[in-house]
């Protein structure tokens, strides 16, 4: 990977943790500065989602950005790798729970607030997003598999070049 890509790479995570950063402290200021009433338990539960979800997309950049650096660096494939692309697969499974928590409070929504009831097809459309971020959570795990043989492979081939090395 060119060192141009990797710092395309990085500049983009860096806008996107300063924004969402934002988007977290205006979240929670807004829940309580900006209403007439008082948050509702509904809304605080939505926000606390919100920010949380908002972490979990924080934990897998500085995840990435780390692995980038071991790219960088040559030493991706090796058993310090595993750490982080373990906490990218534990941060979006958390990310599909907390989405499919959205879809409850929807659905727990509806019997609250009489007249402003959710659609039943809009808790299954988010019910179903979360099921495609757990793929996601899947996917990446296959793709940890991937990484174990890679690994497996490298230091086998060290192995086999320093054995062929004494031999010279």
């Amino acid at each position: 990977m060119s060192g141009r890509v990797i710092a395309a790479l990085r500049v983009v995570m860096a806008i996107a943790l300063a924004g969402s950063v934002v988007v977290q402290v205006g979240m929670v200021s807004l829940l309580w500065l900006d209403t007439d009433t008082d948050p509702t338990r509904i809304g605080i539960s939505l926000v606390s989602i919100g920010v949380l979800s908002v972490v979990t997309l924080q934990v897998i950049a500085v995840c990435i950005w780390r692995l980038l650096t071991m790219v960088k660096r040559g030493t991706v494939f090796s058993h310090a790798a595993f750490r982080y692309v373990d906490l990218v697969i534990g941060s979006v499974s958390a990310a599909a729970v907390l989405i499919l928590a959205v879809a409850v409070v929807a659905r727990f929504a509806n019997h609250a607030t009489p007249g402003d009831e959710v659609a039943p097809g809009l808790v299954g459309l988010i019910s179903g997003f979360a099921l495609v971020i757990a793929g996601v959570a899947l996917l990446v795990y296959v793709m940890r598999t991937l990484l174990a043989q890679a690994v497996a492979l490298d230091s086998e081939a060290k192995q086999l070049q320093s054995e062929l090395d004494e031999v010279i």
